[in-house]
């Protein structure tokens, strides 16, 4: 079972963006983490970034706690207490690793997927000790993103989930429990609510991209930094948001199917930032404008919610 970060060893499968920052969550706490990542120009890549992350949020002092692994083979796993995967997803590699990671990793060690998209009892599935495998899903970016949501899968252990949580918020992190393994765990299914009902408004030429977004970032959207949804509904009565619903449910959308907006540039290869164009043209110069502007804001906020987050030793 897991116990305080010092005494906590991580590995970590997948050193890409996420499982970077995902090591530099443990590590922050003072987790010894350990990242397997097979790729030799990502994994030289690395230390510079821990060294850049760890900088920036001040625990500079603890990167030291970082370190390397071209493969499994040179992972010590009998010491190890927590995995965290973090590779691509596609359910068939998942289910690939997790059952080689059941055969090299001690029988106490927590097995953790960082799966946004499958429920964590397929990936568990055929795993003779499915009790010890949850979900431990991060947003990006995962330092920066204070919440992580810990996903029970069908046989997992009460104990596990606990002790995982308890750690997480050891590292700093703002952990949900989510009882059921829904798709889409809890967040995403509060997001997809959201941004279903946006593109069914835009495909009905209610509003445009730029006022959706506007209406939630300047709007009730800017309230979330203080209060969530449920909160915000005892500062403002529980009887006005009983009214309002009882008037707006009724014609809210609620379609099985993805909006025009959305699959008609899915379809024409739009994809975003990393095709040059998806709800928005995108150049280089851009993107990188665009991301600065977006990190430097997710820090602000950070430091604006700083004494609502648990305290790191």
């Amino acid at each position: 079972m897991l116990f305080t970060p010092a005494e906590t060893k991580v590995a970590i499968v997948g050193g890409g963006t996420m499982g970077a920052d995902v090591a530099t969550v443990c590590a922050r706490g003072g987790c010894a983490v350990q990242v397997v990542e097979v790729t030799t120009e990502r994994r030289a890549h690395l230390p510079d970034y821990f060294v850049n992350n760890m900088t920036e949020l001040g625990y500079e002092h603890r990167t030291h706690l970082l370190s390397l692994a071209g493969s499994l083979d040179e992972v010590d796993w009998s010491d190890v207490d927590l995995v965290i995967e973090c590779i691509p997803e596609r359910l068939d590699i998942k289910q690939a690793l997790f059952a080689e990671l059941e055969k090299r990793a001690n029988a106490e060690a927590v097995l953790a997927s960082n799966s946004s998209s499958f429920p964590i009892s397929e990936i568990a599935n055929g795993l003779r000790t499915s009790a010890r495998m949850i979900g431990l899903h991060f947003f990006m970016p995962a330092h920066l993103i204070p919440c992580v949501e810990v996903v029970y899968g069908e046989k997992t252990s009460s104990m596990v989930a606990d002790s995982l949580s308890r750690l997480m918020t050891s590292c700093g992190m703002v952990p949900v429990i989510v009882k059921k393994d829904l798709p889409g765990f809890l967040a995403n299914r509060l997001q997809h609510a959201l941004s279903r009902e946006a593109f069914a408004m835009v495909d009905a030429g209610i509003a445009s991209l730029e006022d959706i977004d506007k209406a939630v970032r300047f709007g009730f959207g800017f309230r979330y930094l203080a209060a969530g949804p449920v909160m915000q509904r005892d500062h403002a009565g529980l009887e006005i948001h009983a009214a309002a619903g009882a008037s707006i449910y009724p014609s809210l959308n609620n379609s099985p199917n993805i909006a025009k907006c959305l699959s008609d540039r899915v379809k024409s290869g739009k994809l975003g930032m990393k095709t040059g164009e998806g709800f928005f043209q995108w150049t280089p110069e851009t993107i990188k404008a665009e991301r600065t502007r977006y990190d430097d804001l997710l820090r602000a906020g950070l430091k604006i919610i700083q004494k609502d987050l648990p305290e790191i030793k």
